[in-house]
Formats: structure tokens, C-alpha cells, sequence
């Protein structure tokens, strides 16, 4: 793409001043969400009409785009919301608590079990939030504290991002970067991926109960990631799409296995070291429904989503309704050229997430109004609760998106990632490859978004500096674009608002970060040996 950009050290840091700013509103200076949002946004327009020269009709085009991409976000949000509520109405939470203790005591294997298998599953078959609006009232449901039981699926589904949802991310990659081998390409990724599915299963083990909780689930830990991340290795030089769907349906059959050793069938004294468990008086309260019967909803998800998203002609099929809007293109005073679209970013209803949480949903509200379960009003109160929690999670999710696509349409987005490596080295580079990718994803809420937003940059960069695979840059990326979705403010959103804990988000992200962190460096580490160890 031909333009004048300034790619300075002044216009860089200008570029970055929204982002920054949003970080420290939400987790320092603790803002509400939609405040910060709000404030983010109005700094973004600011520096896009002011210094980057972007017209304002092209300003209005990403704050349209923008809104476009909440929608798709906000789908998902409010049929989750009405998920956890007509579950929690009918008090299914307490009898999937009762009910699971049957099969473990280990209150260890069981948040290893929702908050990374399951959440891992949910993310290789539907993706989009789902694994974070769908877990964290489940963990809350056997005992976790609502602050933790967001972080956990939030780090427990992020290494899922790139071939999970039947790999929406690689393909939408591989479609607009020239790779010299794919196979190659899928493979360094795969490799680079499996380096957060590690660190996940051993960050909940020390969330749990610092390192005693890794000394006690480090081989569930080890024979769980050996299952992800080497069948997501080996499954993506055979079929991509499934690399990462198949090997988490095979670690939820291994669950069972762990679970009949008794390292991991009963209760431990860890339970009561762990400071991340509710008071447990809940148990002794008589529940009217069996586990099997309060799951049901959940399982109607599972359901649907293996039928209509797992089976190849099905999903393609129910693809073929989708609605997109149209926008215009637009170039700004620097040259920098957003082209048109006829069908903008279009949704698939019939296999979008939140029709199958609203399908759930509506079947669990009749399941359990069948076993007189719920009091009198309870439609009413279900109502006002989603209200009072959907409201301001709209409002941030909208402020978060148009604010990352008026930093795209103002050329600023491509300033960060062309100035990192304008002052790089290719070993400097491929540390940092990963870190736009956490950027992208941080913007967008989206692996998919970020590695179509940063890839065309990272093969062009790539095809001009010497020594430097596109591969391997290609492959950092898209592991830094998984992990970003730790701290995606929207994710953040989600999962308070479906937890129940809206204004907590700077406790969410406090733990997120340290994981992000974590993983980025080793992630960086390993990209270097990629391109030290096998050079172009």
C-alpha cells in the first residue's frame, strides 16, 4: 500500500496514546469501563483529525464499522447474560456444584477441568467470547470467586484462538499472505502456541493455590497439554481447520481417565489453603435438580455447536445466509487508502455463537420452568437483571471497536507496527512480532482481526529485510494474537457482566496481564530460536 504515513518516534507515540490510555483508565486509574472507553475513543478521534489528517466522513466510516464489530460482540453478550440467569434463576448452579463432587472432590481438577479443558473445547468449536460467557458462571457454580473464575477462562481458552473455531484465524491469514509453505507456516505456529497452553494449565494450578496448586495438578497439567498442544502440532500438518477441535474433544475424554486416579478423585488439603473458593453453605441446601438436569442447557449448546459448526457440510451450508453492510472507502491526507466494501465483515446467524446461547437459553428457561423450579415473577426479574448488566458492557464493547477502527482508518495502526520495524534488526523483530499480534488482538478482540489487520505489514517488512522468513513472522504473530485475547477489554467486559461483577475489571485484568506477559516473553524466546535454529 502506497502512502505518506509519518513513521517517527513522535507520531508513533501519538498513535500509541489511546491504547495506553485506555489501559491505565481501566486498570491504575480504575474508570468504569464505558468511561474509559468513551475517553479512549474521543482521544483516538482527536488524533486522527488533528495530526493524522483523516477526514471526519472516514472517521464516521470506522466508528461504523466499529459499531458493526460490537454487534457481532454484543450477540453473544446478551444471550449469554440470558443464559446465566435463567440457569442461575432456577438454582441450577448449586445442583451442578452438588453433583459434580460425585465424580471428583478435587476442587483443583474441576477448575482445570471447566476453566481450561472445557473452555478449550468451547473455543475450538464456536469461539467469539463463547468459552468466556459460558464458563465463568460455571466455575462461579462450584464455588470459584466471580474475579478468578473470569481470569481463568480467559487464560484458559487464549491458545485456542488461531486453528480453534475450526481455525476462522489461519484461514483468514493464509488468504491474504503469500506463504511459500502453509504446512510450514501452520506448523511454527502450532509449535509457537503451545508454549500458552502450558502456561495456562500452570497458571490456574498457582492461581489455585500458588505453587503447592502446581505441585499437585502439574501432571494433569503436563498429560493435558501433551494432548492440545502436541495434537494441535501434529493435526495441523494433516487438516488445519481441525487441529484444534479434535485434540480438545480427546482432552475431555481424558478427563475421565484423570479423574479415576485418586490424585485427582479426592479432596485435598488444598481446599483449604486455596484462597479462590466461596464459603461452601450452599452445599448443604437442598437443590430439586440432579446434575444431569441443571446441565441440560449446557448440553443443548454442546450439542448444536458439534452438529452445526463440526460437520463440514452443515456449517458451510448454514453459512450461506450471512448479512454484511456496506461502506465506502476513504483516504486520508497522508495517502494512507481504506478501500470500500460491499458486504462489510458479514454475520453468519445461523452459525453465530449467540444463536446457539439464545437456542440454550430459551429451551433451558421451559426445561426448568417444567420442574417447577422457579419462583413467581421470575420472567420479570430475569428481564431486569440482563438490563442492568447488558447495559454497560454495550456501551464499552461499542467505545473499545470504534476506537480500534478509527486508529485503523487513520493510518495509525500501521504506524505502530511499521515503526517497530523500522528501528529492528530480524532478530529484534521476531521478538517483537508477537508483541503487534497482543496489540492487534488487545484492539480488535479478535485473533482473526489482528493477524488480517498486522500480516500484509509483517510479509511486507519480512519481504525487505534480509534474513527474515515470513513464516516465521507469521507464525509469532499469530500466537501473539491468540494470547491478546487474555486482556481484550471486550473479553474483560464479557466475562464481568456475565459474572456478575461489572466494575471489577481491573482486578480481572491484573492476573491476565501477568499471564500476557509471561507468555509473550517465552513466546518471543521461542520465535528467536525459530529463527536462529531454522533460518530461511
Amino acid at each position: 500500500m502506497d502512502h505518506n504515513l509519518p513513521i517517527t518516534i513522535t507520531y508513533w507515540l501519538i498513535a500509541l496514546l489511546p491504547l495506553a490510555a485506555l489501559l491505565i483508565m481501566l486498570i491504575w486509574i480504575e474508570l468504569s469501563a464505558p468511561v474509559s472507553g468513551a475517553i479512549a475513543l474521543a482521544i483516538a478521534l482527536a488524533t486522527s483529525l488533528l495530526l493524522y489528517q483523516t477526514p471526519f466522513d472516514m472517521a464516521l466510516i470506522g466508528i461504523g464499522k466499529g459499531a458493526w464489530d460490537a454487534f457481532f460482540i454484543l450477540l453473544v453478550v446478551w444471550s449469554a447474560l440470558l443464559l446465566y440467569q435463567v440457569t442461575d434463576k432456577a438454582g441450577a448452579f448449586k445442583a451442578i456444584r452438588k453433583g459434580i463432587l460425585e465424580y471428583s472432590k478435587n476442587y483443583l481438577f474441576l477448575v482445570l477441568a471447566f476453566g481450561w479443558v472445557f473452555a478449550s473445547f468451547l473455543q475450538g468449536i464456536t469461539g467469539f467470547g463463547a468459552p468466556i460467557a459460558v464458563v465463568a458462571p460455571l466455575l462461579i457454580g462450584i464455588g470459584v470467586k466471580p474475579v478468578t473464575a473470569v481470569v481463568i477462562p480467559l487464560i484458559g481458552h487464549a491458545w485456542g484462538n488461531t486453528f480453534g473455531t475450526l481455525a476462522v484465524a489461519w484461514i483468514a491469514t493464509v488468504n491474504i499472505v503469500d506463504l511459500q509453505s502453509q504446512a510450514l507456516a501452520a506448523f511454527y505456529t502450532a509449535l509457537l502456541l503451545w508454549i500458552p497452553n502450558l502456561i495456562a494449565g500452570i497458571m490456574i494450578c498457582w492461581l489455585f493455590a500458588k505453587w503447592k496448586g502446581v505441585k499437585e495438578g502439574i501432571w494433569a497439567v503436563l498429560v493435558i497439554s501433551l494432548i492440545h498442544g502436541g495434537g494441535q502440532v501434529a493435526l495441523s500438518q494433516v487438516n488445519p481447520s481441525l487441529s484444534n477441535f479434535i485434540p480438545t474433544i480427546i482432552a475431555l475424554g481424558a478427563l475421565y481417565f484423570l479423574s479415576k486416579w485418586e490424585r485427582y478423585s479426592e479432596k485435598t488439603d488444598l481446599e483449604d489453603k486455596t484462597e479462590i473458593l466461596q464459603d461452601k453453605d450452599s452445599e448443604e441446601e437442598d437443590v430439586p435438580l440432579t446434575m444431569n438436569q441443571a446441565f441440560m442447557p449446557y448440553y443443548v449448546l454442546m450439542v448444536l455447536s458439534v452438529i452445526m459448526l463440526g460437520i463440514p457440510f452443515i456449517q458451510s451450508t448454514l453459512d450461506n445466509l450471512d448479512v454484511g453492510i456496506p461502506f465506502p472507502g476513504a483516504e486520508t491526507g497522508y495517502g494512507y487508502e481504506v478501500e470500500g466494501e460491499n458486504s462489510y465483515s458479514p454475520i453468519a446467524p445461523l452459525t453465530h455463537p449467540g444463536t446457539y446461547l439464545l437456542i440454550a437459553s430459551i429451551f433451558g428457561y421451559f426445561w426448568f420452568k417444567s420442574k417447577n423450579v422457579y419462583e413467581e415473577n421470575t420472567l420479570s426479574k430475569i428481564r431486569k437483571d440482563i438490563w442492568s448488566d447488558g447495559q454497560a458492557a454495550s456501551l464499552s464493547i461499542l467505545a473499545f471497536l470504534a476506537m480500534s477502527q478509527v486508529l485503523e482508518h487513520s493510518g495509525q495502526t500501521t504506524v505502530l507496527a511499521l515503526g517497530i520495524g523500522e528501528v529492528s534488526t530480524p532478530i529484534i523483530y521476531m521478538a517483537l512480532a508477537n508483541l503487534i499480534g497482543i496489540t492487534g488482538s488487545f484492539m480488535t478482540s479478535s485473533n482473526a482481526s489482528s493477524n488480517i489487520l498486522f500480516s500484509p505489514l509483517h510479509e511486507n517488512v519480512a519481504n525487505n529485510m534480509e534474513g527474515l522468513s515470513v513464516a516465521h513472522v507469521i507464525a509469532a504473530q499469530s500466537a501473539g494474537g491468540a494470547i491478546g485475547n487474555s486482556i481484550s477489554p471486550s473479553n474483560v467486559i464479557l466475562g464481568t457482566s456475565t459474572a456478575g461483577i461489572k466494575g471489577q475489571n481491573s482486578e480481572v485484568f491484573k492476573p491476565t496481564i501477568v499471564f500476557c506477559i509471561i507468555s509473550g516473553i517465552l513466546v518471543s524466546l521461542g520465535s528467536i530460536a525459530l529463527h536462529v535454529f531454522f533460518p530461511v
